[in-house]
């Protein structure tokens, strides 16, 4: 498509960085918003979090990097300190302590802040993933039908260039600005704290081990080679993880109504 969204000699704005700062500068107005009007969260609290949580996706993101193909990292070792390549789970995981750190420190309700994160992290992704389109990343396999996208600036990422392939980046770019919709939905008939988080986890990862099989950039590594992918591994242990404890609070929740 487009990585390069601006060019002036040697000054360059390329597209994903830019639709990721869309998505940080409008997540950030949000929790800002959110977070004083349902906790009293200052902007201060609001600015210090969004740093930590923009540290601890970086690490997290470049840290499961590594996992998909240690042996090249580590023989080149600039390339995690690169301004490309990053792992979403990473970032999740890493990015889920670091608030929850965070609130408990600073006694903020946690699982009510996480709601608002829910909504967060989808409009930070959801632009993320438009950026992802932009630079070719993530892209699919290729296809014959009539969603197929045909990439063809050498700056893509995209392999093989000048052939219809699937659109992974969009295809999960609309499912998360649907889980948004869905999330969005909920929120006025929460029925326990943590909900929209809880449900946010639970859809995004049935989504990503789906969108897996449409995967073409089979360099992000695999669990069982050819079958289950890293990232549909973390789905369902997330999957799990997040089922469980929303059984667990809803069955609180239903106790003390």
């Amino acid at each position: 498509m487009h990585p390069i969204l601006f060019e002036a000699g040697s000054f360059t704005i390329y597209t994903y960085g830019f639709c990721i700062a869309i998505g940080a500068i409008l997540g950030f107005s949000y929790m800002a918003r959110q977070g004083k009007k349902q906790f009293g969260f200052t902007f201060d609290q609001a600015n210090t979090l969004f740093i930590l949580l923009v540290t601890a996706s970086v690490v997290g993101g470049k840290v499961f990097l590594i996992f998909e193909n240690p042996g090249f990292y580590f023989s080149q070792p600039k390339r995690l300190v690169s301004g490309s390549g990053f792992v979403f789970y990473g970032s999740l995981l890493f990015a889920i302590p670091t608030m929850l750190w965070y609130f408990r420190k600073n006694k903020i309700p946690v699982l009510g802040m996480l709601d608002v994160m829910a909504v967060v992290t989808c409009i930070v992704h959801g632009f993320g993933r438009l950026g992802c389109f932009m630079a070719g990343c993530c892209y699919g396999k290729p296809t014959t039908s009539f969603f197929g996208v045909t990439f063809t600036d050498p700056a893509c990422q995209a392999e093989p260039l000048h052939t219809p392939l699937h659109p992974t980046q969009l295809y999960e770019a609309a499912a998360i600005f649907s889980i948004l919709a869905v999330l969005w939905l909920v929120r006025p008939k929460r029925q326990f704290e943590g909900q929209l988080f809880l449900l946010y986890l639970i859809l995004y990862a049935m989504v990503r081990g789906l969108l897996e099989m449409l995967r073409g950039d089979v360099e992000r590594g695999f669990v069982i080679e050819g079958i289950l992918s890293h990232s549909q591994f973390i789905s369902l242990v997330v999957i799990a993880a997040a089922v469980f404890a929303y059984v667990k609070l809803k069955r609180r929740a239903t106790l003390l109504s």
